[in-house]
């Protein structure tokens, strides 16, 4: 029944993305989104069209190149199969990667969602730059992860391995597993699915991650696709595998981390000194403690919510209790001066790229952000009424 649902929902899809299930059942870009994407003469595709484009979901049979414009801590969480990374803060130090990509080639560009607007700019940018076939996927990522499997980085599986909190599969034939494979990985070869199915979890919700040997195998992806078919809907795929894990000198079953044994380091903080609880991910605040606050109209009177968004977007809704700066039209030292002082500052947007951004910029201009944090989650407020939901931490 759950995956027919599913089925149902995908074909359900409208020529412009719309889903009944995106967040806060917005089904269009905002008003500001809007106006940049009629600015900058740009075409909008949905979700069928993107998923079309993926190909087998690697790099090299991908039919167009996927780019996601978010934080890179954002995009190591979890993109779009085979997407590169281009952040719309940091557009001249990524643009290397199409440096010899025909200037026709397909790119579709997408971000955090229908109230993202890094997409556009960054779809802007190719533009200026001279590619002539650029379109935006504006439902972005939030739509996909709901649809489809993801594409995670290292942390993300380094961390899971460690804390035992994720299914590892190597997707590779059965005699590359015995090789040499991830400690704790069990072995699905994507050619035996339908023969070993029975070894993927009972639970459907299960955190799952596949992987193979590097990002033009297409093993894991195939794997993947099957579980997504299968109902599962936590399903991840580490698209660099073996071959990145073993090149940061990470423990294999076949040889000892290259890695020297560090001395044990100093027990991470839980609290700031004013008492915000402090979350995985440098400078975020710990997302499910401070929701909690929120959903009980009582975060504490030390804190002071920024909405770093437009004056447009804090109009149409906000947290309560949240004012408005605008983090990205001032130089980091301008926004510190902006703050509340004695408080300690939580950044939030619609989505927790900007957010992040405007943590970054303080924190490398070297100025002091240890009462000064970001809140990563998915928020969209209708007046003060709100829908969060908190991002996964990457570690």
């Amino acid at each position: 029944m759950k995956l027919i649902l599913k089925s149902l929902l995908v074909a359900g899809l409208l020529t412009t993305g719309v889903l009944a299930n995106d967040p806060g059942n917005l089904t269009k870009p905002s008003a500001k989104v809007q106006s940049m994407i009629d600015k900058f003469g740009l075409k909008m595709v949905d979700y069928n069209y993107t998923k079309a484009r993926l190909g087998k979901g690697t790099r090299k049979t991908a039919k167009a190149i996927l780019i996601d414009a978010r934080p890179a801590k954002k995009y190591m969480a979890g993109t779009i199969p085979s997407s590169i990374n281009i952040p719309d803060t940091a557009y001249d130090k990524y643009i290397g990667q199409l440096k010899d990509v025909p200037k026709n080639k397909e790119i579709l560009v997408y971000c955090g969602g229908w109230k993202c607007g890094k997409s556009p700019k960054v779809a802007n940018m190719l533009k200026k730059d001279g590619f002539t076939n650029v379109k935006l996927y504006q439902a972005g990522e939030p739509q996909w992860k709901k649809l489809n499997y993801k594409e995670v980085g290292l942390p993300v599986v380094k961390s899971a391995q460690a804390k035992n909190a994720a299914v590892l599969i190597d997707s590779r034939p059965y005699k590359m597993f015995l090789k040499e494979t991830i400690p704790g990985a069990i072995s699905i070869p994507d050619t035996k699915i339908e023969e070993l199915k029975g070894r993927f979890p009972v639970n459907h919700s299960e955190k799952i991650i596949t992987f193979c040997g590097g990002y033009h195998c297409a093993k894991s992806h195939n794997v993947a696709k099957k579980l997504i078919s299968m109902g599962y809907s936590d399903v991840n795929v580490f698209a660099a595998g073996i071959p990145e894990w073993k090149n940061a000198g990470l423990a294999t079953t076949k040889s000892a981390s290259k890695v020297e044994k560090k001395s044990e380091a100093p027990k991470k903080k839980e609290f700031s000194k004013k008492g915000a609880k402090l979350g995985a991910d440098e400078g975020s605040i710990d997302g499910e403690w401070f929701n909690a606050f929120i959903q009980k109209d009582a975060v504490p009177s030390y804190i002071q919510i920024v909405q770093v968004t437009s004056p447009e977007e804090y109009k149409a809704g906000h947290i309560k209790g949240a004012i408005n700066i605008e983090a990205e039209k001032f130089t980091a030292k301008e926004l510190m001066s902006k703050l509340p002082k004695d408080k300690t500052i939580v950044f939030n947007c619609t989505a927790g790229g900007r957010s992040m951004d405007a943590w970054t910029k303080i924190n490398e201009a070297g100025l002091d952000v240890s009462e000064i944090f970001y809140f990563d989650a998915n928020i969209d407020c209708k007046g003060t009424d709100c829908k969060i939901e908190v991002n996964e931490p990457l570690e």
